[in-house]
């Protein structure tokens, strides 16, 4: 008589695959975001007006269009704290090609080509010169501000052509406006070309382990280049968006913003020591910083308290994961 045949249960991936998307950081932030949504359509009447709603993109578009080349350059374990100096130096010689009657085609090649020469020079210094990242850039953001306020002082370039509005005033489609939608659109390709390309997989590579991945092969330098070219390429695209919606420049425009985006960044779960994060999450965490500091901005909380905010933000995000873990290896032992 022959043996009953063996019954093997074979493991469902589906849902394993299921399991790990419900526990991941990017379900987290879904559940923050809609969560705030709802607390802000009860805090405030206006919240929930289209308008409304379309003014909130206004309010963390920019930021976010940096936060998108910013997650890229910290995944491979650099960074670029000059990223508001460099929307302020490009805004300024917008500004001042403006005063000599540059057309908004003009004006937007200026915009585009000054950005992305500060990003090249932030490049060159550190992949060409060997520099550490986070120093260089702190001498570049005190470098192009200053070169601001040296040309502007305490004046501001006013007298843009009306066309120039569009870009940070106008709208595409009903209530989407021309800011949103080219975020929308820049996420899609940031996102292809991080988890879909052999060039966002050697960005990885360098993250987790830049000798490994030199000695593989990897051209390190040259996509560390090519990473702070277009950090400062966003920078200056955010920087036409910027003086567009505001219709003016000052030395001072965009102060903070730097610090608005790398928050962005980790928040998102990118790791501030490189190696791991998805552009999902940087997106997720631009909503929620735009649905927090635009909810707070109805219930006419001050802009410093915002600040504060923010900063605490930084803080907590950064050491929730080394406080975990700490607190893990107390548990074990």
């Amino acid at each position: 008589m022959s043996a009953a045949p063996t019954v093997r249960h074979i493991p469902d991936r589906l849902d394993k695959a299921l399991t790990s998307i419900l526990l991941s950081w990017e379900s987290l932030l879904v559940l923050v975001a809609v969560a705030i949504f709802i607390a802000n359509s009860l805090a405030s009447p206006y919240f929930l007006d289209a308008y409304a709603l379309s003014d909130l993109t206004f309010n963390f578009a920019e930021k976010a269009l940096i936060a998108l080349a910013m997650a890229l350059l910290i995944i491979s374990g650099e960074i670029d704290l000059s990223v508001a100096a460099t929307m302020a130096l490009t805004s300024t010689l917008m500004g001042f090609a403006a005063q000599f009657g540059v057309g908004t085609f003009g004006l937007v090649i200026i915009g585009i080509a000054v950005g992305l020469a500060c990003g090249v020079f932030n490049g060159f210094l550190v992949t060409g010169l060997g520099l550490p990242s986070i120093v260089v850039t702190i001498g570049t953001m005190s470098l192009f501000r200053g070169v601001s306020f040296i040309i502007l002082g305490d004046q501001a370039y006013k007298g843009y052509p009306e066309s120039f509005a569009f870009f940070g005033q106008g709208y595409v489609w009903g209530v989407i406006s021309f800011e949103f939608a080219l975020f929308l659109v820049a996420a899609v390709i940031y996102w292809f070309l991080l988890h879909r390309t052999n060039f966002g997989r050697r960005i990885f590579a360098i993250g987790n382990n830049q000798v490994t991945a030199q000695f593989s092969g990897v051209r390190v330098k040259r996509i560390k280049f090519i990473l702070f070219c277009l950090t400062g390429l966003m920078a200056g695209i955010a920087s036409i968006l910027l003086t567009s919606r505001l219709g003016s420049t000052r030395p001072s425009i965009a102060q903070g913003y730097e610090l608005e985006a790398i928050t962005m960044v980790v928040l998102g779960g990118v790791s501030i020591l490189g190696g791991a994060g998805s552009i999902i999450g940087v997106v997720l965490a631009a909503f929620i910083m735009g649905l927090v500091t635009f909810g707070l901005g109805l219930l006419n909380v001050p802009g410093i308290v915002m600040s504060i905010f923010i900063g605490l933000l930084l803080i907590i995000i950064i050491a929730l994961p080394i406080l975990w873990r700490r607190f893990g290896w107390l548990i074990k032992a």
